[in-house]
């Protein structure tokens, strides 16, 4: 396994439980967050930590660092697909569709209503 994923991982490890914790969720959930999907190939759900940045009430966008050494990102191009974000201590399902912007990759999420 590359150094990178290894190292990438081991960050994953550690972050998620602290967005999950009631506790940590203050410190770090305001730019971190628990994102799962369901694999378009595979049908698996897949979780995993991310970096997002609000961008109004209910839209977010999630800026992917180093594309091309991840693929995650590539289940949400053309039309997009459902999602699942842990915020403010709650779940909360949308719709993410891939931008691209030159060199740049993000993934724009809509949050679904909150009922």
């Amino acid at each position: 396994m590359p150094v990178l994923q290894t190292f990438a991982n081991a960050v994953n490890t550690v972050v998620r439980p602290l967005v999950l914790s009631p506790r940590w969720n203050r410190l770090v959930g305001k730019r971190m967050t628990v994102l799962t999907y369901t694999g378009r190939r595979s049908g698996r759900p897949i979780t995993l930590p991310v970096g997002y940045r609000m961008t109004g009430h209910d839209r977010l966008l999630i800026d992917i660092a180093m594309p091309g050494r991840k693929t995650w990102w590539r289940n949400f191009t053309g039309e997009g697909g459902p999602l699942a974000l842990h915020l403010d201590g709650r779940d909360r399902a949308g719709h993410g569709v891939v931008v691209r912007d030159g060199g740049t990759v993000s993934v724009d999420v809509t949050l679904d209503p909150m009922t």
